[in-house]
């Protein structure tokens, strides 16, 4: 199997994509890609991210769903442990790199507010609670917009998790 660091980054891509179209659920579906792409187990995590779907429980009123994701995977291999609670300090690693990703997201899509990608997007939001608004955003495929999102989003946390490695390695190295 090809482990090259664009091999892993395309894995991450397709897979999100792939995963939004098929199941939905923004969140998971990047969190997944990542996982899968790095071949990371951790039912957990997964689950963990149901809830930030479309801006946090559907709303698309909060961050992007994916983007989120992306975050918690960068903390659950970089953040503080229990251990190291009362040390404030241990947050900077795992906070540098989801600001990476943040600023990253916010250059690409404009704002990292769902709803407002959604507007960048198709030209509006949806209330995915409203079933009129739900039935037209299927209407007009925005899974299919949605799937490049995760997809981004899973590609580009990939690439921040491999440099940070690189960094890593070359480190012990010196």
């Amino acid at each position: 199997m090809d482990n090259s660091r664009e091999s892993l980054m395309k894995k991450a891509f397709d897979a999100g994509k792939k995963m939004e179209l098929e199941y939905g659920n923004c969140s998971q579906c990047a969190i997944e890609a990542v996982l899968q792409a790095l071949e990371i187990e951790n039912e957990d995590l997964f689950r963990a991210s149901c809830g930030l779907s479309d801006g946090i429980g559907l709303t698309g009123n909060g961050q992007c769903g994916a983007l989120s994701s992306g975050a918690m995977v960068l903390g659950y291999l970089y953040g503080r442990n229990k251990e190291d609670f009362p040390n404030p300090r241990k947050i900077l690693r795992s906070c540098l790199l989801s600001k990476k990703l943040h600023d990253w997201f916010v250059e690409k899509y404009g704002s990292c507010r769902c709803a407002d990608v959604q507007v960048k997007m198709v030209g509006r939001s949806f209330d995915m609670y409203d079933p009129a608004e739900y039935e037209e955003a299927q209407r007009i495929g925005f899974q299919g917009y949605t799937s490049d999102v995760v997809a981004d989003v899973a590609r580009k946390t990939v690439e921040i998790i491999l440099d940070e490695r690189e960094r890593e390695a070359a480190k012990g190295k010196s």
